[in-house]
């Protein structure tokens, strides 16, 4: 305001002045725009400020909020972007997360993992089940001291707030449709599949297994028995290279270490065999553009956990979920 008064006050000198002065209407019509544009930057500049400290405040009320987050392991790409997501949402809501998984797949070491949780003080707990059944006590427990638990990527047998995971199954059978439109393309319309999984016991691996075998119903090629390799990716390279001697035309990894091991099969034995996997990690990609995989069902791991931290803190703050599962969404990423 005060601005705009010595601007008028200066027009009308100029005015009285006239020529002499030289001064005119545009020239001050040009003074005020700057004018005008500096009190609309102060404004948006004291929106910007009221929306920081409306954050800050926010984040300050979370600060004693504390978050365990167990997954299937500590090591496998998967788990680590799924943990990048939760750090994100974390620090967005002013909450701590902690990172508290186990360095295997382990059951043992993972219901350790929940039972520290709750002796640290959780007050909630986001988790991918390595067994189902095998966690469910130690998660029951932790339920009924109050602390909320949270699913992502697979889930175990307790009741949860809410689930943050891939349709494993439909995810399975597109991989399956994407193998039999690869060995049709190469004339092969029969022989054998070898499948390759964590365990007989983590949902989701078994739905993919399970929605990968459906993908072949009706069709002339053979499904093998599954072998397990504990998500171990050595482990799974000596299952797919037993797979190759007995002759199989494809095999299908439900997991980033089954994946990886069959890619790593395939390469060593410089036979055309088609490789499906699932997950995405700098090693499978590389196998991919490579061309010992035909491509990989690539999950959305940061998305688990973005949204995973976000529940937990609105469980905790009182908000009912109602348990819903939400499907993070999955892409099938092929050589370029």
């Amino acid at each position: 305001m005060k601005k705009r008064k010595l601007l008028a006050m200066a027009m009308a000198l100029c005015m009285a002045a006239g020529m002499m002065a030289g001064c005119s209407g545009g020239k001050a019509e040009e003074t005020e725009a700057p004018a005008e544009t500096e009190a609309a930057g102060g404004e948006a500049e004291a929106e910007e400020e009221t929306e920081a400290a409306e954050e800050t405040e926010a984040a300050a009320d979370n600060s004693d909020v504390m978050i365990a987050l167990i997954t299937m392991d500590s090591i496998d790409q998967h788990w680590v972007t799924l943990n990048e997501g939760a750090q994100k949402a974390a620090k967005e809501l002013g909450v701590e997360v902690q990172f508290m998984a186990p360095n295997t797949k382990d059951d043992a070491q993972q219901i350790e993992c929940v039972n520290n949780a709750v002796s640290a003080g959780a007050q909630a707990i986001i988790v991918a089940a390595n067994g189902p059944d095998a966690i469910s006590s130690a998660l029951k427990e932790a339920q009924d001291a109050g602390v909320k638990i949270v699913y992502v990527d697979s889930p175990a047998n307790v009741e949860a707030e809410a689930t943050f995971s891939t349709d494993n199954t439909a995810a399975g059978k597109k991989a399956g449709e994407e193998m039999i439109a690869a060995l049709e393309a190469k004339g092969v319309t029969e022989g054998s599949i070898g499948i390759i999984s964590v365990n007989a016991a983590t949902d989701s691996t078994v739905s993919r297994d399970e929605g990968f075998r459906s993908a072949f119903e009706g069709t002339n090629y053979t499904l093998t028995e599954t072998q397990f390799c504990d998500g171990d990716a050595a482990k799974a390279q000596s299952i797919a290279e037993n797979y190759i001697t007995q002759g199989v035309v494809g095999i299908f990894g439900c997991n980033e270490g089954s994946t990886t091991g069959t890619g790593n099969a395939i390469k060593a034995s410089g036979q055309d065999i088609v490789g499906v996997g699932f997950d995405k990690s700098d090693a499978i990609l590389g196998l991919i553009d490579d061309g010992y995989l035909l491509c990989t069902m690539a999950q959305n791991p940061d998305v688990m956990g973005y949204e995973g931290v976000k529940a937990a803190v609105a469980a905790i703050g009182g908000e009912d979920l109602g348990g819903e599962v939400t499907d993070t969404g999955v892409s099938v990423l092929k050589k370029n």
